[in-house]
């Protein structure tokens, strides 16, 4: 028998919304994973899906990546905006390990929550976001650099 559509958003919805927050914050997370969820339920290739938390797994990653490049266009809009106006908005106070995490790619990001977070292996990650075993090692060789570079400098 196959399982409904709401049983599937029932038994994963709470794991991609903590996945969303770490990619794309608190306040867009439940979005995130509902304009996804809705994006996969819709999608021809759904009836075909052989794993639907990878699958979704996948289209939170892509619509967190989509969210991304919309939220850095509307800053850049409001940074010009308020240059024009002389306008200079205050810095935001983060913590140092926030900005340097806030400062990784999706991927990177998601590799690293995946990893450290969810305590999964390469082979897991790379299942669930629909990438090689050795692009996770190498997103999340690259974040450590990063994150390394960030923190100890």
């Amino acid at each position: 028998m196959a399982i409904s559509d709401a049983e599937i958003y029932g038994k994963y919805s709470e794991e991609l919304v903590r996945f969303a927050t770490v990619l794309v914050g608190p306040d867009s997370a439940a979005d995130v994973v509902s304009a996804s969820v809705i994006t996969a339920f819709r999608a021809p290739a759904w009836s075909d899906v052989r794993n639907p938390r990878a699958y979704l797994y996948r289209a939170v990653l892509n619509e967190s990546r989509m969210t991304a490049r919309r939220e850095a266009r509307r800053v850049r809009y409001e940074q010009r905006a308020a240059s024009r106006d002389l306008v200079e908005a205050p810095p935001t106070p983060r913590p140092e390990v926030l900005a340097a995490v806030a400062a990784l790619s999706p991927r990177q990001r998601a590799v690293v929550y995946l990893t450290y977070w969810e305590d999964l292996d390469p082979g897991s990650v790379a299942a669930l976001i629909g990438v090689s075993d050795g692009a996770v090692r190498r997103h999340l060789a690259r974040a450590r650099k990063t994150l390394r570079g960030v923190l100890d400098g």
